[in-house]
């Protein structure tokens, strides 16, 4: 019995000596599994910035907004900059000053990624049938990619992003300044997009994200056809992405077809560029959008695929 025990004993011992039979406490793959995206920090992200409430653009709760976005990526030591240009308002036609702002890491590579959402709201929630005039705080339209994009620049300096590239954050003015039906939508990425085609630059974006409505408590995002039209590599490979991190919001089917921001990052700039949106969300529009209806833990979905998709970037 003594011989028996002291044999299984030396087995044992060899067993942990080559990381088969781990002691109690440690963990038998010690890989880093990479930086964490925080649900919670995210979600009071959104709260802070629906605290302003209207964020039109030229209006006083944009520049608000403004200066959190820029003290809280100047904290973080990114390089932050500011791409201002004037559009007339749709309504008086007078000079309506715009900024798109660009948040920069590993700012010297030439080549790089481009995440992207909008940050102005609606002036009115013109899908409220109770109130539309009323007071709109676009929670998930509008603040979720500004939420997601302040708790992603948490964990940019520990993310080894693939092929060395850099990446950009850019938070897109005058996507919806519009209070009639023909007013003209995409102020900011279009100017953004003409920008990069017809200007000098040492640089060239490889790939496009735009982020948009992807706080919803029901998150359900589904591949959207703009963007398999014109960048289904890119697509299939951040829903590929969804399907190794377990993620099962993101539902491999096409289903709506969306004019947004990305459009003119494809057409204009010739960036191909995905739209991650979950337009599944009947609050849209209304004065109902506020961060009740809205979740950290949808965040957290979105930044772990989108983690380990920079993680693991298809050639470009």
């Amino acid at each position: 019995m003594l011989r028996r025990l002291k044999r299984t004993m030396v087995y044992l011992s060899l067993l942990i000596l080559m990381g088969i039979f781990p002691l109690a406490g440690s963990k038998a793959d010690d890989t880093d599994p990479g930086p964490k995206f925080d649900a919670k920090r995210s979600f009071e992200y959104l709260t802070s910035v629906c605290r302003l409430k209207s964020r039109i653009s030229g209006s006083p709760g944009m520049a608000a907004q403004q200066k959190l976005i820029l003290e809280h990526f100047k904290e973080l030591k990114a390089k932050v900059q500011f791409q201002s240009f004037d559009a007339p308002h749709p309504i008086t036609g007078n000079p309506v000053r715009m900024n798109n702002m660009i948040v920069s890491w590993n700012p010297e590579a030439k080549k790089r990624i481009l995440l992207a959402c909008h940050y102005d709201t609606r002036p009115f929630p013109d899908r409220d049938r109770n109130q539309p005039q009323g007071l709109f705080i676009g929670a998930n339209d509008g603040g979720s990619g500004v939420a997601f994009l302040m708790e992603l620049g948490n964990v940019m300096s520990s993310l080894k992003v693939s092929h060395g590239y850099g990446v950009d954050f850019v938070f897109f003015d005058g996507e919806e300044l519009v209070y009639r039906q023909n007013d003209p939508y995409f102020l900011g990425s279009k100017y953004f997009a003409s920008q990069y085609k017809n200007e000098p630059r040492e640089f060239e974006y490889v790939y496009g994200v735009l982020l948009d409505m992807i706080a919803d408590k029901n998150l359900g995002i589904y591949m959207e056809k703009n963007s398999l039209k014109y960048a289904p590599q890119l697509t299939r490979s951040i829903w590929e992405a969804a399907r190794k991190t377990g993620v099962r919001e993101f539902i491999p089917q096409a289903k709506y077809e969306i004019r947004d921001d990305h459009l003119p990052l494809n057409e204009i700039a010739g960036i191909p560029t995905c739209d991650i949106i979950d337009f599944d969300y009947p609050v849209w529009h209304t004065t109902r959008d506020i961060p009740r209806y809205c979740s950290g833990n949808s965040l957290e979905k979105v930044g772990t695929v989108l983690i380990y998709w920079l993680q693991n970037l298809p050639e470009g």
